[in-house]
């Protein structure tokens, strides 16, 4: 099964308090922050809420 890094590269600062708690609950916190999810339509969900502010590479 596929997996998505995922990488946050714009602050959270001012943002909308649910772009925020999504963030938090993909685990990003600071910038620079990456965490590894797998590539289905929840992970898909929320990276579609919040991708003006992250980076997304697909691993094999």
């Amino acid at each position: 099964m596929a997996n998505l890094n995922i990488k946050l590269v714009k602050s959270l600062n001012g943002r909308i308090k649910k772009h925020k708690a999504t963030a938090e609950a993909l685990g990003l916190r600071k910038i620079g922050d990456t965490t590894v999810q797998p590539d289905n339509a929840a992970t898909r969900g929320k990276i579609a809420h919040i991708g003006y502010l992250v980076e997304v590479t697909e691993e094999a």
